[in-house]
C-alpha cells in the first residue's frame, strides 16, 4: 500500500542549507522547510539579521543553525559546506537564494556593479552547488537543489527599470538549472528553480514605491507576492513530492509572466 500523499511532503531528518536565509523570501522558505521537519542551516552576511531570524524561527518551534558568510568571497564557500556538514551531519537540500541587484542605464552601467551582481547571483550559485554536490549529494546519491531565479530572467523590463545585470544573471540561473539537472540526474540529484515575481522586500522597496500600481496592473491576480506564497512551492521542490521533477522552472508571480 502506498504511503499517504501528505507523507511525500515531509522533510523529517533532512538537512537544508538556505542562503540569504535571514530575511525576505529566504526566511519564508526556511520556515516552510522547518515546519515540515527539516534541520536548517541559514547563511547570510549580517550576524544581527541571522540572530533575529533564528529567534523568529525558534518562537515558531523551528530550530536553525546560522552561519555568517559572504558568499561573494569564493574562498569562503568550501569552509561553509564543511561547517554545515559538521553541524547538521550533511546537506540534502540546497536553496541558492542569496542575490544582489543594481539599477543603472545600460550605457552607463558600472563595471563594479556588473561584477557584484554576477559574482553573487551566478558565480556563487555555481560554486556552492558544486561544493555541495561534490561533498554531499553525489556521494549520498541524492539531493534537491532549488535555485531562486526570477521572472526578470525571462524578459526585459519596462522603463524606468534599468537592471540589465540582474535580468542577465537570472537568465543565467535558469539555464544553469537546466544544465545541472541534465548532468546530475544520474546521481539522483534534482535541480529546479523558482522564479518569483514581485515580492515586497528590502531589495524591491524602491521599485515598488515608484512602479507599484503599474506592476499590479500587469499581474492577472492583481496582488504582490505574500509571506506564504513561496512556502508550498519550496516544500514541493525540496520533498519527495517532486521526486520525478528536475530541470524545471516554476514562476510564482501571480501570472505576470503569462501575459
Amino acid at each position: 500500500m502506498s504511503p499517504p500523499v501528505q507523507d511525500l511532503f515531509k522533510l523529517t531528518g533532512r538537512c537544508a542549507l538556505i542562503t540569504g536565509g535571514s530575511r525576505g523570501i529566504g526566511l519564508q522558505m526556511a520556515q516552510a522547510l522547518g515546519e515540515m521537519g527539516a534541520k536548517l542551516a541559514l547563511v547570510a552576511r549580517k550576524a544581527d539579521e541571522l540572530e533575529q531570524a533564528r529567534a523568529q524561527l525558534q518562537a515558531q518551534g523551528v530550530e536553525a543553525t546560522v552561519f555568517v558568510v559572504d558568499l561573494s568571497k569564493r574562498e569562503a564557500i568550501a569552509p561553509l559546506v564543511q561547517a554545515v556538514q559538521a553541524a547538521l551531519g550533511g546537506i540534502d537540500i540546497l536553496i541558492n537564494n542569496a542575490g544582489a541587484t543594481w539599477g543603472a542605464p545600460a550605457e552607463d552601467y558600472p563595471d563594479a556593479a556588473w561584477d557584484k551582481v554576477m559574482n553573487l547571483n551566478v558565480d556563487a550559485t555555481f560554486a556552492l552547488s558544486r561544493e555541495v554536490g561534490k561533498r554531499c549529494m553525489i556521494p549520498q546519491r541524492g539531493g534537491s537543489i532549488i535555485n531562486i531565479a526570477s521572472i526578470a530572467g525571462l524578459r526585459g523590463n519596462p522603463l524606468p527599470m534599468r537592471t540589465i545585470a540582474y535580468n542577465t544573471s537570472k537568465g543565467a540561473v535558469i539555464n544553469f538549472t537546466r544544465a545541472l539537472a541534465g548532468e546530475w540526474g544520474q546521481y539522483g540529484i534534482r535541480v529546479n528553480a523558482l522564479l518569483p515575481g514581485f515580492f515586497p522586500s528590502k531589495m524591491s522597496a524602491g521599485l515598488l514605491e515608484n512602479m507599484g500600481e503599474q506592476i499590479l496592473q500587469g499581474t492577472p491576480l492583481a496582488r504582490l507576492g505574500g509571506e506564504q506564497d513561496l512556502m508550498g512551492a519550496a516544500v514541493f521542490f525540496a520533498s519527495a513530492a517532486s521526486r520525478h521533477v528536475t530541470g524545471q522552472c516554476l514562476a510564482v508571480d501571480g501570472g505576470a509572466s503569462a501575459i
